[in-house]
């Protein structure tokens, strides 16, 4: 029987990791282990100037007080001393599409994996007031399922992006472009000393004829999105290469 490890970035507690949890359990065993505090935003950030500890909720329920990265690693190493045959990472509750990974602690879940030997799959569904995880639950059995029968190719993951409602269907996308823009809300304390709140943008995303993240979830379709951790810019590489001879 298959072994899956399923983190998150939301903490242990969220609903959100118990509905992929649950889902994945018709696909082999199951063992949950994240952060027991919300880790939002912290990308593939790895716990180096503290010790970490493991704090059991229930059977098959491992809450660490570290990052997703972390209870990747610990999850292996010292909790089932083996790489699991996949890991999930989610149901995130809002996106991670297009350049907006490369902060997603959800998405460096599943990185890890893929880093550690183990076929990676993050799932994040639209942010809203009330969450129905069950369709986005579905979709990521559906693609567990199919990685599972034939893995993919090395050090590759799948991130996969969940709309609101019943999903017109899967839809194999790129990861979409934007325009970055950083806002910074600037405050003063009462003593008078400078603060600041980093807050989302609302960046424009580049059209690609309907072959992104962005554009599939706009459109009612689960965007499942193959990715790898190289970021060699291959297209810049030679002419780097002449410049510098």
């Amino acid at each position: 029987m298959p072994v899956i490890l399923v983190t998150n970035d939301d903490g242990v507690t969220s609903d959100g990791i118990h509905a992929l949890a649950d889902a994945m359990k018709t696909l082999g065993e199951v063992i949950v282990v994240a952060p027991l505090q919300e880790a939002s935003a912290i990308g593939h950030a790895l716990t180096l100037r503290r010790p970490l500890r493991i704090e059991p909720i229930r059977d098959g329920v491992y809450g660490v007080d570290g990052t997703p990265t972390d209870c990747v690693n610990l999850g292996c190493e010292i909790i089932l001393k083996r790489l699991p045959d996949l890991v999930l990472s989610g149901i995130n509750k809002g996106w991670n599409l297009g350049d907006d990974i490369t902060y997603s602690g959800t998405v460096s879940g599943a990185l890890e994996g893929a880093l550690l030997g183990s076929p990676g799959i993050a799932v994040s569904l639209k942010r809203m007031a009330t969450y129905d995880f069950g369709p986005a639950a579905e979709a990521a059995r559906t693609v567990a399922a199919a990685v599972l029968a034939q893995p993919l190719a090395g050090r590759s993951f799948i991130n996969i992006n969940v709309p609101a409602g019943i999903p017109k269907g899967l839809r194999v996308t790129t990861q979409a472009k934007r325009n970055h823009v950083t806002k910074i809300d600037s405050r003063m304390d009462p003593r008078g000393n400078a603060y600041y709140w980093i807050e989302e943008a609302l960046d424009e995303y580049h059209p690609d004829g309907g072959r992104s993240d962005h554009e599939a979830v706009r459109e009612g379709y689960v965007s499942v999105t193959p990715l790898q951790p190289d970021m060699t810019a291959y297209d810049s590489l030679e002419q780097l290469v002449q410049r510098l001879k």
